[in-house]
């Protein structure tokens, strides 16, 4: 039997040097049935030639214009045809095997609809990577994490969550996905422009009763921050909007009404601490992630589906509060955390 196709894609925005820096690592991939594909959100920098021209292998697909990391893939997709799609970061190292143990994982249940990899940290392979490390869970009040990374807290790879293991998301550094489930969800949420849309896909599927999981067999090294930079405040402003976006639209009607009331009331204790720090910057981003998710609350509204399960539905949800056990208990470790269903 011929192994499932893949389409690895890779999404870019004047990314010229990520390009030149890990594409040729991609190439390399090793698996029988696989094509690369470059997607390119309307970059000025030249990109589109430099591929063409030092990568005649790669097929590569030009949008019109930015649409972001959600539209921009969504669109790539439409262009594209395999069993598998894996949604890889520009700014991701790969060795060769890393895409045939995640399709094995996946191909041994048909409940598993996305995927990822261990992601390390390309700079310092010793340790996990902030935005995937070895999966990602979200804690009672939607706050996101992983296995690996409680905020800033990152951990060394150790050999500790070396077991494959359902988690709640897969980080869009390197996610794998089956093309029936992408399509079936109608693929990411393009009002979330960047950031947590994964999350968002990932929450979908498991309402319709899918499973994301981890698969430590595989592993790549992701640099971080390629595209908006740890201290931009127009990333705190997708983060702070986007977060309660997801729990409008994944939530049974009146938990949601319950848990983002309390969210914001979260949100507005980091608000002080921005204002006491001096950051206005970041205290005025979050007034606008709150004013904009206020005013577009019927058109997110209008995106439930039809199926919300409560949080203690789901495998992969720490059912207590992360930021209290990290604040104020001092937990930095994942494995210290116990509440989970």
């Amino acid at each position: 039997m011929s192994e499932p196709s893949v389409a690895v894609v890779i999404l870019n925005w004047n990314g010229k040097q990520l390009l030149a820096d890990f594409l040729p690592g991609v190439i390399k991939t090793r698996y029988p049935n696989l094509q690369l594909v470059v997607g390119d959100n309307a970059s000025t920098d030249g990109s589109v030639d430099f591929v063409s021209a030092n990568f005649p292998d790669i097929q590569v697909i030009v949008n019109d214009r930015n649409y972001g990391f959600a539209e921009g893939y969504n669109r790539i997709l439409e262009q594209v045809s395999a069993d598998y799609y894996v949604l890889l970061n520009s700014d991701v190292e790969v060795p060769e095997n890393w895409i045939a143990p995640v399709i094995k994982t996946m191909e041994a249940d048909s409940r598993i609809a996305a995927a990822q990899p261990k992601i390390k940290w390309q700079k310092n392979k010793t340790k996990f990577e902030y935005a995937g490390a070895a999966g990602g869970f979200l804690d009672i009040n939607a706050f996101p994490f992983c296995r690996g990374r409680i905020f800033d807290q990152v951990e060394d790879d150790l050999g500790q969550y070396d077991d494959a293991k359902e988690i709640f998301w897969a980080s869009g550094a390197a996610f794998f996905i089956k093309r029936a489930q992408w399509e079936e969800t109608g693929g990411l949420d393009p009002d979330l422009f960047a950031h947590m849309e994964e999350i968002d896909l990932c929450w979908r599927l498991k309402n319709l009763g899918y499973q994301i999981v981890y698969c430590p067999d595989a592993e790549v090294y992701h640099v971080g921050g390629g595209t908006l930079a740890a201290n931009s405040p127009y990333k705190v402003f997708l983060n702070f909007r986007n977060n309660l976006m997801i729990m409008q639209k994944n939530l049974p009607a009146m938990e949601a009404i319950w848990s983002i009331t309390l969210r914001m009331t979260i949100d507005l204790v980091a608000w002080m601490q921005f204002l006491i720090k001096g950051e206005t910057k970041f205290a005025f981003a979050v007034n606008k992630a709150h004013f904009q998710f206020l005013t577009n609350l019927r058109k997110t509204g209008a995106k439930r589906n039809k199926t919300q399960l409560s949080y203690s539905k789901h495998t992969g949800v720490y059912h207590s509060s992360v930021v209290w056990s990290y604040f104020i208990k001092g937990t930095r470790k994942f494995s210290q955390l116990k509440d989970f269903r």
